[in-house]
């Protein structure tokens, strides 16, 4: 049934030992142990993947006292022991054991989320049970039968019938001899119709007041009268359950479309329900309910999302409502402490925390997320995403504490907010969490205090119970799951007489069994030492003091005077803990210490340790400074080292090069070449022609006669050196990127162009120039394209060289030496001339797929990494015309983001604009309408051309509508509102010379009954006598004399078809649910009209007698409130022409086919009741009658042609005809040309399918 419907304190902070660092040491990662329990002190439930639909019905049944105690006043005794359930032959019942433990869990175990794993495992499932999606209603059944089954033989035999069990007694009423049959039935819920249904009340007197007369055809066959008779069937409920569990039948089938459908029209059910009216005896007790828990869900048939709306009957949460202040933080811990934010777990507290610290004004939500990793050393991504979603959509769904300014770009905390310490405000109350006995207390008492809420001690409040996340809501909250995607599905009530014990008010530990709550404190114990141990293993790291007494500074570098031991000093810190502490704790290390002490950041170098930055201030904590797990700081005076000074900074970073001098064996050059190989320091400055000077020293040969060259070490395996040319001589080894580890060939030029074996048994070959492949590099830099495209030269490269490189080489040939290097890429040109994307700088020229004598382009511009994307954009519709402009942005952000980023580019301000993707034959495609997504997340790929419409999307709770004027021709319209229609057109053509500011161009429809007039934002909340009244300050429609906003019809539109008549003046725009293609017409009237909800309006046409035609249309309004049938519509009709309803046939247009459909009462099938029941509906299948449809009337008394159709549906079927055949030439021919693959995967993705419906089972062992 629907299976895949619905995935000391401060010396304990210090350890010092004697363990010799270097560098960032390996640890082993730890588990981030489950989050505590939120604000409102009430468990959420883990989702396995699927398992919404478990966890609804849990938290519901947990929340449901009578059920609860019930389950857990049953002892080992009966159920057995879970230590005992593999053993052989021990009838061990799983499944109620599993619910204990996780009830016991839900109720005293400080965890936001407990977890179903165990549960589910008892009921035989697999993963695939678990990650998928099934039906809530068949789960209340089978976990039901399975939980009777599984206690079978104890005291708890009868839990379920107890509580849920109802009977409904059938009875037909033979109307000649008053026998009476009677059926009984058994339920443990109430299945109930939402189709035509408006509520729970009418669905429920349908049912079981009304009765139902068999007569004229449909009698019934009596057993004492043997035949068949007229006879009166009814049905009433026999017996109330304690619990009454109703089911909507919110899923149906459309057999017209042969598909399901979910049924999201509006559906009330009352908080207080008197079923009196529904049973069999009026004296029959306990017949009023209260509402205490509602199943959602949100979604379509096949795929959704359950949560539930639960009273809290037992009072054991904290409710706090948007309008009070809760301290979520104790006054313990001030949110102004910067080391204090890493020990709060929810992210609403530490978000909370940091705005605290930035004051009223904020920050932009774009750098929310960079401060919470600054100031907590964890990003949102990694943390919390996965839980609560992107940060902007958390802080919009907690709009009770943050504030979001200018349009969503800001955030800031609410005014109540800011004078939050960690105090109660004095116009609240002030209630802390109830923990069970005295130990248990002692054991929680800081927990108490971090979960004061505020919420009145004898009040019972609502909470949404969403997975994981719990969060407190209002009564009213649930009117808004009357209708929607989002909407009611089951309903729970108990009776209104229960009541319960004040004992069990705001105690958790009310009746759980000792054994479960001793099994809890020791869960809670081993939670808070999971915590502890999580806290020390993020917070403390490990940090390598190298002492200055204990070295010297000796061939570029710093050196240990003796053993590495004996100058490093490991200790452990906290990583909140500031320079000054960190001193402090040295020296206390250090007592020999005598004088200044200085910290200053070193790194180990191949070469030895180099000094980079020192820290000067004292109150910076170490985690600001970046400081990690790992790290090596150097301990001196911070003057010199052994009497030498010693140059800090990346300039002066030692690299610690590999030299090779070949020499010959003999005299002859054809002999054995042989390497002397030593190691040799420089620093990253030194220029080559200093390393040439002393390189010529130490091998004798001259410096003009000396030849340089040089191999990276990621090109180890080639055989080929570069050789440096006098250009090179004034560059850098940092500018030649050269790292530790490469190697440096000092040669003389006799040696050139010899192949022989170097000590790696690679060849060595001084590759010439001349031997080189070359690729062609144009100078897009400078002041103008025009004026420095022509700047060509031509790079010697080899295929394994890199291409930043290239990129180097390219700079110094065209002397760009004043241009930055990461400020500028390099671009393949294409055979048009166009730039295309940046290449990659860590690819090689061969992998790049660069060929001899192409031609590259060196452009301003950083280069991609690989989380970005290089995006082409243009401005306006016209792309053609428009030339394209580029940005880089990360795959990250947000599409928001990325228009900001395009519009600064473009020299663009104001928020009137919105981006678009382009279609396939490069116009202005789809709307990025999710602004929050990312670029990866619209599947933006690296080189696609976006456009810039001009056209703001409104922001949210607004509504982006455009306005056609829309006038039908009819007999009743005057020459006054035609003249009205052609002053439009010849507005519309004045703007037509125009640039456009809609995605609408009006001359596209001049020849229609539509006219475009603009585009209007409006509130959501706004209601459609606003709407009216902003319409007509449009400028189109400001010469007209309209006398109020009554002589306006407003028309819902789709696809520019009129699909209903927006009714109910003061109506919230954002209750009609408008889709995203929706528009909205406006009709000038010539007299007020008040269309009431049960009102339809409709145009008639009769036809002319002995022509296919018709006369112009008549609009007549049909009261539907009783019937909303053919009969009911033939009458109405009828009687508008005078006529007898048998002396017309009336049939339904349907414009886009050109066909008509006869409207007939033969299918009605008719039941005689007390009160008539509603026939078959028009306004359902096939004919889904509504506003504005066309009714053709044919008079039979002079007319006897029932053919309704007309010259222009027999054009209009034959260009539907052709349109088909000529598109099916298209796609054979497509196919053709595509070949047999493409044929094979086009009829691969026509023919999938859903996968399979899996029934839902729970397997249960044999108690019998």
């Amino acid at each position: 049934m629907f299976g895949d419907m619905f995935e000391e304190e401060e010396d304990s902070s210090f350890m010092c030992n004697n363990k010799v660092g270097n560098g960032r040491k390996s640890r082993k990662k730890n588990t981030e142990p489950p989050a505590r329990r939120a604000a409102c002190n009430l468990s959420g439930i883990k989702n396995q993947g699927g398992t919404c639909y478990l966890n609804s019905l849990l938290q519901t049944l947990l929340y449901t006292p009578e059920f609860r105690e019930s389950l857990f006043a049953l002892g080992p005794e009966e159920l057995g022991d879970l230590s005992d359930k593999d053993k052989r032959e021990s009838k061990v019942r799983v499944i109620p054991l599993e619910l204990q433990r996780l009830f016991a869990q839900l109720l005293l175990a400080d965890q936001l989320a407990a977890s179903t794993s165990d549960l589910t495992d008892s009921f035989g499932w697999t993963s695939n049970e678990e990650t998928s999606q099934h039906d809530v209603q068949e789960l209340n059944r089978i976990l039901f039968s399975a939980l009777e089954s599984s206690l079978v033989g104890t005291s708890g035999h009868n839990l379920i019938n107890r509580l849920y069990h109802g009977i409904v007694v059938n009875t037909i009423l033979c109307e000649e001899c008053d026998n009476i049959s009677e059926r009984q039935e058994d339920f443990l819920d109430l299945t109930l119709a939402v189709k035509d249904v408006s509520g729970l009340e009418e669905a429920l007197y349908a049912l079981y007041v009304e009765e139902e007369h068999f007569d004229n055809d449909n009698l019934y066959q009596c057993g004492r009268c043997e035949k068949l008779v007229k006879a009166i069937k009814s049905a009433k409920i026999r017996h109330l359950p304690t619990f009454l569990t109703i089911s909507l039948l919110r899923f149906n089938f459309d057999f017209a479309k042969c598909e399901r459908y979910k049924e999201t029209g509006g559906y009330t059910f009352p908080v207080r329900l008197d079923m009196r009216p529904f049973c069999e005896h009026d004296n029959l007790p306990g017949t009023e309910y209260e509402l205490f828990s509602v199943i959602i869900h949100k979604g379509g048939c096949y795929g959704g999302h359950y949560h539930a709306y639960i009273k809290d009957i037992d009072q054991l949460g904290n409710w706090f409502s948007s309008d009070e202040e809760k301290a979520v933080i104790s006054s313990t811990k001030n949110p102004t402490n910067e080391a204090n934010l890493l020990e709060l777990g929810d992210p609403l507290e530490i978000l909370r925390a940091i705005l605290v610290q930035l004051g009223p004004d904020g920050i932009l939500v774009d750098q929310l997320g960079q401060k919470l990793l600054e100031k907590v050393g964890v990003a949102w991504n990694k943390r919390y995403r996965k839980q609560c979603g992107s940060i902007r959509k958390f802080l919009e769904s907690h709009p009770d504490v943050f504030l979001l300014k200018a349009n969503g770009a800001r955030v800031a905390l609410k005014h109540s907010e800011h004078g939050y310490s960690g105090q109660q405000l004095n116009k609240t109350k002030v209630r802390k969490t109830q923990i069970g006995n005295s130990k248990a207390d002692s054991e929680h008492v800081d927990d108490a205090e971090r979960t004061q809420s505020i919420t009145p001690t004898s009040e019972v409040h609502w909470f949404d119970f969403d997975d994981s996340q719990v969060r407190p809501i209002q009564e009213k909250d649930i009117e808004k799951q009357f209708q929607g995607k989002e909407c009611a599905y089951m309903l729970f009530y108990r009776k209104s007489q229960l009541q319960r014990p004040d004992q069990a008010r705001g105690n958790s530990r009310y009746k759980v069994p000792a054994n479960l709550q001793e099994e809890m404190v020791t869960l809670d114990a081993n939670l808070r030492q999971q915590r502890a141990e999580f806290d020390s293993a993020a917070n403390n790291i490990e940090i390598h003091l190298h002492l200055g007494p204990m070295y010297k500074f000796e061939n570029g570098a710093l050196q240990p005077v003796s053993s590495q031991k004996d100058s490093v000093l490991t200790i452990t810190i906290d990583r909140r803990k500031t320079v000054g502490d960190l001193m402090q704790t040295i020296f206390q290390q250090l007592e020999f210490w005598k004088g200044d002490m200085v910290i200053t950041l070193a790194k180990q170098l191949p070469a030895g340790l180099h000094l980079y930055e020192t820290f000067k201030e004292d109150h910076i904590s170490l985690h600001s400074l970046g400081i990690t797990d790992g790290t090596i700081l150097f301990v001196w005076d911070g003057n010199k080292v052994c009497g030498v000074d010693v140059q800090m900074g990346e300039e002066f970073e030692p690299l610690l090069l590999k030299i090779l001098y070949p020499h010959l064996r003999g005299k002859s050059e054809t002999e054995i070449v042989q390497f002397s190989e030593t190691q040799k320091v420089f620093t990253r400055n030194t220029c080559f022609g200093s390393i040439r000077e002393a390189l010529a020293l130490s091998t004798g040969i001259s410096p003009e006669e000396l030849t340089l060259c040089y191999r990276k070490l990621e090109n180890k395996t080639s055989s080929n050196w570069v050789a440096c040319d006098n250009e090179d001589i004034h560059k850098t080894l940092a500018e030649l990127r050269l790292k530790d580890g490469d190697s440096m060939l000092a040669t003389d030029q006799k040696y050139n162009g010899l192949s022989v074996p170097c000590p790696n048994d690679i060849p060595l070959n001084v590759v010439p120039q001349t031997d080189r492949s070359w690729l062609q590099i144009k100078n897009y830099c400078g002041e103008g394209l025009l004026q420095t495209a022509a700047t060509v030269v031509t790079i010697p490269v080899t295929m394994e060289m890199l291409v930043s490189a290239l990129k180097d080489n390219a700079i110094e040939k065209l002397k760009l030496k004043d241009e930055k290097e990461n400020e500028i890429c390099l671009r393949p040109i294409d055979r048009v001339g166009k730039l295309l994307p940046p290449v990659y700088e860590n690819l090689t020229v061969k992998d790049a797929g660069f060929k001899t004598g192409s031609t590259l382009a060196l452009f301003p511009g950083r280069t991609p990494t690989e989380t970005q994307l290089f995006l082409y954009f243009t401005i306006g519709d016209r792309l053609h015309l428009s030339p394209d402009m580029e940005i880089v942005a990360e795959q990250s952000i947000s599409v928001r983001e990325c228009l900001h980023l395009m519009l600064e580019k473009a020299g663009l301000s104001g928020e009137h604009w919105h981006l678009r993707k382009t279609d396939w034959c490069c116009d202005a495609g789809e709307v990025l309408k999710d602004e929050e997504a990312t670029l990866a997340d619209m599947k933006i790929t690296n080189g696609e051309t976006l456009v810039i419409m001009e056209g703001r999307l409104p922001p949210k709770g607004f509504l982006m509508l455009p306005i056609w004027f829309y006038q039908p021709a009819l007999n009743s319209v005057n020459t006054e509102y035609f003249q009205a229609k052609k002053s439009i057109d010849e507005g519309l053509s004045s703007l037509s010379t125009l640039p456009s500011t809609r995605d609408f161009m009006p001359q596209q429809y001049t020849d229609t009954e539509f006219d475009f007039l603009g585009n209007i934002e409006i509130s959501g909340d706004a209601n459609l006598e606003d709407l009216k009244v902003q319409v007509l300050t449009l400028p189109l429609l400001q010469g007209f004399s309209v006398p109020s906003v009554k002589f306006l019809r407003v028309w819902l539109l789709e696809n520019k078809s009129p699909i209903k008549i927006l009714r109910n003046q003061q109506q919230q725009l954002g209750k009609f649910k408008f889709g995203n293609s929706v528009g909205i017409g406006i009709q000038l009237l010539q007299a007020e009209e008040h269309l009431g909800s049960t009102e339809l309006l409709l145009r008639l046409r009769m036809a002319v007698p002995g022509e296919r035609t018709y006369y112009p249309a008549m609009e007549v309004v049909w009261d539907v409130s009783k019937e909303f049938t053919a009969r009911a519509l033939r009458q109405r009709i009828s009687q508008h022409y005078s006529l007898l309803p048998e002396q017309i046939e009336i049939a339904k247009q349907f414009t886009d086919l050109f066909e008509w459909m006869p409207i007939t009462t033969w299918s009605q099938q008719v039941s005689k009741k007390k009160k008539k029941k509603k026939l078959q509906s028009l306004q359902g299948a096939p004919y889904y009658l509504k506003d504005g449809d066309v009714i053709g009337v044919k008079n039979l008394l002079i007319d006897n042609n029932k053919d309704f159709s007309t010259m222009t549906d027999d054009i209009g079927k034959e260009k539907l005809k052709l349109e088909d055949n000529s598109k099916n030439k298209s796609q054979q021919s497509t196919a053709h040309q595509s070949g047999d693959a493409t044929e094979n995967s086009e009829r691969q993705i026509r023919g999938q399918t859903r996968r399979p419906e899996v029934a839902l089972s729970i397997s249960v062992a044999d108690f019998r």
